[in-house]
Order: structure tokens, then C-alpha cells, then sequence
């Protein structure tokens, strides 16, 4: 490529001084270059006499056929600094269902629709997948799942994950006062798909945290399967509060130990630290930004 781009300077300027000073580098290297090429083609390109550079008919043919294709990868380069310059292209985010309805999806729909040339893929997966290996941009995780390695970026409120279930389910059977008390409950699970085994649920009080197994007819892998079951009266579901308020204000369903149920960090969007990211995942980050 470099040794085209001698040949087309010299060619141009018709002359090694002119096409060397074009170029910033000396004229015996200029003249080294195009040697070497003829010597490799073996065939000679140039006609060198004390006054003028021309061509011969081998170096103008590939000159013809060596310029238009110059000229369009220079187009190509140029429209790559554009892309540098404004927010085009897709990103690839992976993320969890409740992830996606409460934050990542409204948030989206919200800025979104002022950047026409930006495409999101959003993947629901409730595993903690590999981001790089799987070639996503980001992932989004709660903020005390998060690797050290990533940069992370909190586009979400505090969260709390409560035990909810149904006033028929309660008119059945006393509501529990304390964690242990889940364990004579009919309770709905959450299996793991990183694990494959069911997610016990936390709790903390008083600086006092208890993790307790819990067991019942029921076990998904969605959050939304979850609040489905509940509110359909077969038992109590452990679910992030926001992804129920609307049932807890109608009372279709009803939270118990809430004393239990401490905040913990929100959302998290992360990506590794050693990248270069693009205008349109720069832009998407501040629409996902969490700001109070």
C-alpha cells in the first residue's frame, strides 16, 4: 500500500523532490521505494531522466487501476472518522427481564427516538454472561454482583427484593414473622440459570443477615412468572419491590417482612475497563445514566 502510494505521488507531481516533500520523507527513500517495487514487479514503472519522472506504460496501467481503489478506501477511512465524530451503530446489552421493563427499557424509550442512527439489541438472560465472550457491549447486573475488573456506571435507584403473596394465600395460612417461619411456607422459587440451582433468599436486620432455603410447588426463571404465580394465589414469591408496586398498591398482592427487606445497590450498566467505545455507546450510557 505504501509503495502504491509512492508510486502515485511521484507519478502526480512528476517529479521525486516534489513527491518526497508531499510525502515527508527524503528523496532517496522516496527513490528506494519505488526501486524496490519495480524490482519486486520486475518490470520498470518510471522513466527517470535529469529533467522529468514519467510513466511507462506498465506503471500507467497500474496507476489506472491502483487510483479509484485508493481513492475509495480513503472514502471508507473518512466515513469511519465520521462514525468516530457522530452516535451511529448498534450496541449489544445483556440483562435480566426485570432489568430491562424497569430501567433499561424505560429509559430507552424515553431518549431513544432522538438518535435515529443508534441500534440497541437488548438480550434477557438471567445468568451472569460473559460480556466478551459473548461480544456484548455491556451487561447490567445489581451493584454487589458487579466483577472489580469493569467499569460500571449506576443507571438505577436502590432496589429491594420482597416476599409477596395474595390475600387469598394469607387468608389460608398466618403470614410469617420472621425469615425461618418461610420454611412452613408454600413458596415460589427462582432457579439460576448461571448455577442451575435455586436462589436463596437474603435477608438482614439489625446488622443480623439470615439466608434461607425455601421450598414449595413452584419454580421459575423469570421474575414476571413469579408475580403471576403469586398473585394466582399458589404461595409467596421473593421479588424485586418495584417490579410488584402496582400490585402492592392495589393490594392484588401483599408484602410481608418488609423489616427484613433492606435496600441494596440498584443497577448497574458494566463493560470492560480497556476499550474504545463508540459515539453510539457513549450516548447510550448517558441515556441509561442514573441521575436523582
Amino acid at each position: 500500500m505504501t509503495d502504491l502510494l509512492a508510486l502515485v505521488a511521484v507519478a502526480r507531481e512528476r517529479s521525486f523532490t516534489r513527491a518526497a516533500a508531499q510525502m515527508g520523507v527524503s528523496q532517496s527513500a522516496l527513490s528506494q521505494t519505488i526501486r524496490g517495487l519495480e524490482d519486486r514487479l520486475g518490470i520498470r514503472l518510471l522513466t527517470r531522466t535529469t529533467r522529468s519522472v514519467s510513466t511507462t506504460e506498465a506503471g500507467e496501467r497500474l496507476i489506472r487501476a491502483a487510483v479509484p481503489r485508493l481513492e475509495e478506501i480513503e472514502a471508507e477511512l473518512a466515513a469511519l472518522s465520521d462514525l468516530r465524530d457522530k452516535p451511529a451503530g448498534t450496541v449489544r446489552i445483556t440483562c435480566s427481564e426485570n432489568a430491562a421493563d424497569t430501567v433499561v427499557w424505560p429509559k430507552l424509550a424515553a431518549g431513544l427516538a432522538g438518535f435515529p442512527d443508534i441500534k440497541v439489541e437488548l438480550y434477557i438472560d438471567h445468568g451472569f454472561t460473559d460480556i466478551a465472550a459473548e461480544r456484548f457491549d455491556a451487561g447490567v447486573r445489581l451493584g454487589e454482583s458487579l466483577e472489580k475488573d469493569m467499569i460500571a456506571v449506576r443507571i438505577g435507584p436502590d432496589v429491594r427484593l420482597v416476599p409477596v403473596g395474595s390475600a387469598a394465600y394469607f387468608s389460608r395460612t398466618p403470614r410469617p414473622e420472621t425469615p425461618q417461619d418461610l420454611i412452613r411456607h408454600n413458596c415460589i422459587n427462582l432457579r439460576l440459570a448461571t448455577l442451575g440451582g435455586l436462589y436463596a433468599w437474603e435477608f438482614e436486620k439489625d446488622g443480623r443477615a439470615q439466608r434461607v432455603r425455601v421450598d414449595g410447588q413452584l419454580t421459575f426463571n423469570t421474575i414476571r412468572s413469579l408475580v403471576t404465580a403469586a398473585i394466582a394465589g399458589y404461595g409467596i414469591a421473593f421479588v424485586p419491590e418495584d417490579s410488584v408496586s402496582e400490585h402492592l398498591v392495589k393490594g392484588t398482592l401483599i408484602e410481608v417482612l418488609g423489616e427484613w427487606c433492606p435496600p441494596t445497590s440498584g443497577f448497574h450498566l458494566y463493560y470492560p475497563s480497556r476499550r474504545q467505545n463508540s459515539p453510539a455507546f457513549q450516548t447510550v450510557v448517558e441515556l441509561l445514566r442514573h441521575r436523582k
